[in-house]
């Protein structure tokens, strides 16, 4: 009498037998849990529409779906340096800007009617408002080195930019003076000033308000008189000096 052998079942055969082992254990199961349902239209309970279904060779041969996670997560990767460098530009840019903003609007709370924000982060802002009566150049025979700006005696006046106050007081042909040295050694000097508002070294801010107009020493009439000194002491225009760093004149009005 021949030895019984074994069936070896193949992976095909190894998965329908597990497909029918596990339907024998669901079935049962599923036949209590659907036992309130309504039947099919021919009589046969629903659970029975649960037979499991053999797996046919090209659902057997489909892809693993992990593969198309992997490839996306990949593209990601691959873009992600460019994204996260245009993020950090981005958020450069408006800090930058929220930056600018704020001292802007620091500069004009106290009243400078312009205020002029440079690329490096300084600050600049007109001395007062008035009318432009004369510019710095050629004047009666000798050289006016300055701009006048008239207004009313009390007309507040502003720092032009961030320094430190070097000088509060009486001053030769000016009356009363304020003149205040910048970070890069220059001077901005307000003359005729009928009070100063500000002590020697005080540290000030562009568009801090310094003074009030006057008409105080050698003058003609309610104004401030403008200076600007290099740091080497020779005289500069006030007007260009204000126009190349963006503060505009022109609202000043037309001269005399």
């Amino acid at each position: 009498m021949g030895r019984h052998r074994r069936t070896r079942l193949g992976p095909r055969q190894h998965l329908g037998a597990l497909a029918v082992g596990a339907a024998s254990v669901a079935l049962p199961v599923a036949s209590a849990l659907v036992g309130g349902l309504p039947t099919s239209d021919d009589g046969g309970d629903v659970a029975a529409r649960w037979a499991p279904v053999a797996m046919t060779d090209s659902q057997e041969r489909h892809p693993a779906t992990g593969t198309t996670p992997v490839r996306a997560v990949a593209a990601v990767e691959a873009h992600e340096p460019v994204e996260v460098e245009s993020l950090t530009k981005a958020t450069r840019i408006a800090d930058r800007v929220a930056r600018v903003a704020a001292l802007r609007e620091a500069a004009a709370a106290q009243g400078s009617p312009g205020v002029a924000v440079t690329s490096s982060g300084r600050v600049f802002a007109l001395p007062t408002t008035g009318r432009l009566t004369s510019a710095a150049g050629p004047r009666w025979g000798t050289t006016h080195y300055g701009l006048d700006i008239a207004n009313a005696i009390g007309t507040p006046v502003f720092a032009v930019s961030d320094g430190v106050v070097v000088d509060s007081g009486p001053a030769s042909g000016f009356g009363l003076w304020v003149r205040i040295r910048h970070p890069d050694g220059s001077l901005s000097v307000y003359g005729h000033i009928d009070r100063s508002l500000v002590t020697v070294g005080r540290q000030v801010r562009a568009g801090d308000r310094i003074a009030l107009m006057g008409n105080r020493g050698q003058s003609t009439g309610p104004h401030l008189h403008l200076e600007i000194w290099s740091a080497d002491g020779s005289r500069l225009d006030p007007a260009t000096w204000l126009t190349r760093r963006g503060l505009a004149t022109d609202g000043w009005g037309t001269l005399g």
